[in-house]
């Protein structure tokens, strides 16, 4: 499926954040390992939860949606099963990584498999430390397919992650929780939090101290967790498209409602304010154990900056839409520390630069960040172009955001890939007055 942008629009009016992918996942493993009977309401029915929720059901969880969208995640009579037939994650990379520490923990005997790009992406830096916990796996040099048979974990473990990751992190919480086991993790710098708020929040034994500037979450062997239905607050990644759209475009206003403020997770709006960006946060509240709040976005003239250090991991997400906003910033932007970006759905550094060649922004790639010089004008381009979208949602929906400063439509190829993430995005676009045809 191809995309192609309008020219001369404005984007404007009021929309709700879709419900956020990277709690959406979280929330359907520890529910069903609760066992007991729950409602999530604004799960995200994107591609990556729903092939989650699909994996978890081939073991037993039955999962189900109701005729308003929430999801049921019921009290069962059985523990989890074995399954026969690999779980099928599809492009899923949180999914994947989740899955892998959780079933370990579970002591099952069961195989895994993706689409193309998943199985093209290391997991040994999930892998290693579960393998150092006891976990039995094989892999094909670190890829998909693996297969995890029946494992008893150590009862006690503790771990540094060489590079922070929230994946990582979340997956070795994971497989302590569903095998009863002390788990302690080391994190250099902070990245997000969603598992350790959302075990609090069920009442898991869980305590996070810092030492030597030094994050450290240590969860406990006896969690009694308790279920209560639960709402996902929505997608700061996600929103990040629609801010951007709205600073870039000639926008009297765009109000984004429901936006969850996590403070691992806003590194995109200090990034942002850090360039000039008008953004106002309205209406602050708790939502589950997580902080959300309303955004207000008005056009602003943006200026470039450096990126680099701590918020790198806060912001990994949504740098590619970063870019986009530097394009078209005065002056030079510079993001480093950014090598992670080589292995997500694509090597994102690269697609955007192709992207910018095509366009004609002027950057240098380099092997972990990029440098952009910015230009506030609208791209004043000789006819209609087409960007490849290297099978990325972000990458898509990044470049499709740019054509508001074009005087000529673009046309992304292959944007299938925006239904992972955000599956309403075409629609949701266009009700702010940005129609996309397909």
């Amino acid at each position: 499926m191809n995309l192609t942008t309008p020219i001369n629009c404005q984007v404007k009016g009021t929309v709700q954040c879709p419900g956020d992918k990277s709690i959406s996942q979280r929330v359907l493993m520890i529910g069903a390992f609760m066992n007991q009977d729950m409602k999530v309401d604004g799960f995200l029915h994107g591609e990556d939860p729903i092939s989650t929720m699909n994996a978890l059901n081939q073991i037993g969880a039955n999962i189900t949606v109701n005729d308003n969208g929430s999801v049921q995640i019921p009290k069962r009579d059985f523990i989890f099963c074995n399954c026969d037939e690999p779980l099928d994650l599809g492009n899923s990379g949180t999914g994947l990584r989740l899955m892998l520490g959780f079933t370990s923990g579970l002591g099952l005997n069961l195989s895994f498999c993706g689409d193309e790009s998943l199985s093209s992406r290391p997991m040994d830096r999930v892998l290693n430390p579960l393998t150092e916990m006891g976990a039995d796996i094989n892999s094909s040099n670190g890829k998909l397919p693996i297969k995890i048979s029946s494992s008893k974990l150590t009862k006690k473990y503790s771990y540094e992650l060489p590079v922070a990751s929230a994946q990582v992190k979340s997956s070795i919480l994971l497989a302590g929780l569903a095998s009863g086991s002390v788990v302690e993790i080391i994190e250099p710098v902070q990245t997000r939090d969603h598992t350790e708020r959302m075990l609090k929040n069920f009442g898991a034994n869980i305590e996070i101290a810092k030492k030597d500037g030094k994050n450290i979450i240590r969860l406990g062997s006896s969690n009694h967790l308790n279920a209560k239905n639960y709402t996902v607050v929505g997608d700061i990644s996600s929103a990040a498209f629609l801010i951007v759209a709205a600073l870039i475009s000639n926008s009297p206003g765009l109000e984004i409602t429901n936006v969850g403020m996590n403070p691992s997770r806003t590194g995109v709006l200090r990034a942002l304010e850090k360039m000039g960006a008008n953004i106002e946060i309205k209406n602050q509240r708790l939502e589950s154990g997580e902080p959300c709040a309303d955004l207000e976005v008005k056009q602003s003239r943006l200026k470039g900056v450096e990126l680099s250090g701590e918020i790198i991991p806060n912001i990994i997400d949504e740098i590619p839409i970063i870019s986009i906003a530097a394009a078209f910033a005065d002056g030079k932007t510079i993001i480093r520390d950014a090598s992670e970006l080589r292995v997500k759905e694509s090597d994102r550094l690269k697609a955007v630069s192709d992207g910018f060649e095509t366009l004609g922004v002027k950057h240098q790639n380099f092997e972990d960040g990029m440098t952009i010089m910015g230009n506030p004008n609208t791209l004043q381009l000789e006819e209609p172009i087409f960007i490849e979208s290297h099978g990325d949602h972000r990458i898509a929906m990044s470049f499709l955001i740019a054509g508001l400063r074009c005087s000529q439509s673009i046309t992304v190829k292959d944007c299938k890939n925006i239904f992972t993430s955000f599956p309403n995005f075409i629609e949701l676009i266009s009700s702010i007055g940005y129609k996309l045809e397909k």
